[in-house]
């Protein structure tokens, strides 16, 4: 008779069933809910949002936060719109901190499931490699947290790209917690503000500019913090190309 797989590193059913699940909900909830969650939907809503808020304050945040929660943590469409209502229900502050909070928490839970499903595998099997991929991974581990704020930053890659390469990486949960919170926080309070602004637009009957986040005068400083923050890195690189 076999003996029992015992490797750790091998994801089994029982370890890649969270994974399955939550990527049929994603796919389930794209499918149902992508139709639904709009601006136009938000303006429909906006007396009764307001007057459930006014009239359960405690019960208003406790639930937006959790449904901003699972959106990010299931991959669900909406997460801008998430933004905007932050702003609009709670203001800048504090629904900067709750935006980013909430996004913070689903980014967690995301890389999480996808860190015990699949992470230590892929983690081991670019290891054993030799190739430029594994010359980039070293790469990101030896500068985790440079790379992590930075590829939060710089708005290049989606957000749920941003969250499974981590996972594969061996990054640690507390690390990846804290660079999220830090590296989405001037996006989040750009959103945000707009969001707090959204009852003079519903007054005047117009849509948010949500171009405004690619705007020069908030790009390029998002940008140039970026490259600041990879200095350092830039800069080993260089020092160690001159000794090879």
């Amino acid at each position: 008779m076999t003996a029992p797989d015992t490797d750790t590193t091998a994801p089994g059913w029982r370890r890649l069933l969270p994974l399955l699940i939550l990527a049929l909900v994603a796919l389930t909830g794209w499918i149902t809910l992508g139709e639904h969650l709009t601006f136009e939907t938000l303006r429909t809503n906006r007396e009764v949002l307001v007057g459930f808020r006014d009239a359960h304050m405690a019960a208003a945040v406790a639930l937006f936060m959790l449904a901003y929660v699972l959106m990010v943590a299931l991959s669900l469409p909406g997460g801008t719109l998430a933004s905007l209502t932050g702003g609009f229900l709670f203001g800048l502050f504090p629904g900067v901190l709750m935006n980013v909070t909430a996004a913070t928490i689903g980014a967690v839970i995301i890389f999480s499931v996808v860190r015990a499903g699949l992470g230590a595998r892929m983690a081991a099997q670019i290891d054993a490699g030799d190739g430029r991929v594994k010359r980039i991974s070293d790469g990101i581990r030896a500068n985790q947290v440079p790379v992590l704020i930075s590829m939060r930053l710089i708005p290049v890659l989606p957000f749920f790209v941003a969250n499974v390469i981590p996972a594969f990486l061996g990054v640690a949960v507390v690390r990846y917690a804290w660079t999220t919170f830090v590296g989405i926080f001037p996006g989040g309070l750009v959103f945000t503000s707009v969001g707090a602004g959204l009852g003079d637009v519903f007054d005047r009957g117009e849509s948010p500019y949500l171009g405004l986040v690619f705007e020069p005068q908030i790009i390029l400083p998002m940008l140039g913090l970026g490259a600041l923050i990879l200095l350092p890195v830039a800069l080993r690189l260089v020092r160690r190309g001159g000794r090879d």
